[in-house]
């Protein structure tokens, strides 16, 4: 029993690290680059054409990741783009989960990316045309200006102190906010209500070390398209169980970033994503932590399905229980959305990749998640993110009950 759990465990950390975490972190650092070169262009774009904005929304939102969704949020409550906008944003967005079907189903990739997009901006635009934002109680300023001028100050104090002795940190302050201003109400919220401690070893191991993590990805790459190429990486002259050796000591190096950043349910923040825009030190030592998040979940994702699999006695019974399901998988798929953050939706995902859910019940995931673009809105105005929430999960239903009866008659 021993042996067979380690072995399980072994599998699933060569699996998921070389087949999946090393081919995200490749991908998730090509578009981080494109946020860094092109991001605050498309925010400065939606901010000043109100007629496309659900279109634009959409298209942030269909970026694989959540730095554009992220970055919509604060434009509403700003009052500078539309509540539909919001609507069609988050239902476009795929989240983390959209780097694991780019790398390993990219045809499913291409078929869902559309349809979020197409169902995302049809909302907004339904949203906008019946005013459906105005039933929204108008948002008042919750600080008076003097009182906000005093808590930023308060605030900015408070970092001096956890500063000072690491002035190499990257601050809010020293950035360019996009979507608000430094000292504002949001940015109160966003970036003073829990600020990053530079003294601290997990920031200090995650913003010193990240180079070790992309070393240590970089070889994991270099294994994965050998074994794309149906080369046995555990078979290699000189390099005898290279797969189990690369890809256990990635995953403990992937469990260990993700301890050392501390995030469990939520990749990134807005503050994150301000960082890596504009600065590609902090894209590095971001994109490591981020890359470790979906990393992780992966590994438990893939744990969870051997050890089920091992339980039950073979695969084809645990696919076979699964898949009869029907419209409860579909279901399921949207309920999963609901949870704010990427943890749920990568395990969801990975697990449909082993063949467990329907495709019905990925594109209503797909539709109903929102990835980590929901956190700065439930921060700033929790009643337009339920309501956000609300139809995202209605639209989800809607499209995954559909894509199941058409699965069905064409089965």
């Amino acid at each position: 029993m021993n042996e067979s759990l380690w072995a399980i465990i072994l599998t699933s950390a060569e699996d998921s690290f070389i087949e999946v975490t090393a081919f995200v972190g490749a991908i998730l650092l090509l578009f981080s680059y494109i946020d860094y070169k092109r991001q605050e262009t498309f925010v400065n774009t939606i901010a000043k054409s109100e007629k496309y904005q659900p279109l634009i929304g959409s298209l942030l939102g269909i970026i694989p990741g959540c730095g554009g969704s992220i970055l919509v949020m604060p434009l509403y409550v700003k009052g500078t783009v539309t509540f539909g906008t919001v609507v069609a944003t988050l239902i476009a967005t795929t989240g983390d989960s959209a780097f694991i079907l780019l790398t390993q189903t990219p045809r499913d990739f291409l078929i869902i990316t559309p349809i979020c997009f197409i169902v995302g901006a049809a909302v907004g635009y339904i949203v906008d045309y019946y005013k459906i934002g105005a039933w929204l109680k108008k948002r008042t300023t919750r600080r008076k200006i003097a009182d906000l001028e005093r808590e930023h100050r308060e605030a900015e104090a408070l970092l001096d102190e956890l500063y000072h002795e690491n002035p190499i940190a990257c601050r809010s302050c020293s950035l360019r906010h996009l979507g608000h201003e430094e000292g504002d109400e949001v940015d109160m919220i966003l970036h003073h209500e829990n600020p990053l401690d530079p003294g601290k070893l997990g920031y200090r191991i995650t913003h010193s070390c990240y180079i070790i993590f992309w070393i240590m990805l970089a070889a994991g790459f270099v294994l994965g398209v050998m074994d794309l190429m149906q080369i046995d990486i555990n078979r290699l002259p000189g390099l005898p169980d290279a797969g189990i050796l690369i890809g256990g000591t990635g995953t403990l190096i992937t469990l260990l970033f993700m301890f050392c950043s501390k995030k469990v349910i939520q990749a990134q923040t807005h503050e994150d994503t301000e960082h890596k825009i504009f600065s590609l030190k902090e894209a590095f030592a971001h994109n490591a932590q981020e890359t470790a998040f979906v990393g992780t979940w992966v590994f438990a994702a893939y744990l969870i399905y051997e050890l089920g699999v091992y339980l039950a006695g073979g695969e084809q019974i645990v696919t076979a229980m699964m898949i009869s399901t029907g419209l409860t998988a579909v279901l399921l798929g949207a309920l999963v959305g609901i949870i704010p953050g990427c943890g749920p939706q990568v395990i969801f995902v990975s697990l449909y990749i082993k063949g467990i859910f329907p495709f019905a019940a990925l594109l209503a995931n797909a539709i109903s998640q929102d990835g980590d673009a929901l956190f700065p809105l439930i921060a700033m105005d929790r009643k337009a993110a339920f309501w956000a929430t609300v139809f995202n999960t209605l639209a989800a239903l809607a499209i995954g009950i559909a894509a199941f009866l058409i699965e069905n008659k064409m089965g």
